[in-house]
């Protein structure tokens, strides 16, 4: 799976902008925007919508390549419920592939929503 920068640098590759184009067109330097498809840097939600305005995608088509990890979000649960930290440390541990867990929840999710319209 292709890294949010890597996105970035393929559209723009596919459309023919160079780097400098593409970042004057949306407010940044070349060098910010090179490390940004490098993935040394990540971009504000501001600039990721201009940005995928002139890559003429959409902002969600950007953001599910944004691998980086909701450390704030995770941190907050674990520090809330403990549980969450043995349960994320046990998907390490155990090696659960992402399209592993993605599958358990669609399905999760199934069955709620048959228990939902059977009441």
């Amino acid at each position: 799976m292709l890294t949010l920068g890597e996105r970035i640098r393929q559209l723009r590759e596919e459309r023919d902008i160079s780097l400098r184009e593409l970042a004057k067109s949306v407010g940044l330097s070349a060098a910010f925007l090179s490390d940004v498809e490098l993935g040394r840097r990540y971009l504000s939600d501001k600039h990721l919508s201009a940005l995928a305005k002139a890559l003429d995608t959409s902002v969600e088509n950007l953001k599910q390549y944004d691998t980086r990890p909701p450390i704030r979000d995770l941190r907050r649960m674990t520090i809330s419920d403990p549980e969450f930290g043995f349960a994320f440390r046990q998907l390490i541990d155990k090696k659960v592939k992402p399209q592993e867990l993605l599958k358990f929840i669609e399905e999760r999710s199934k069955k709620q929503k048959l228990n939902k319209d059977k009441e």
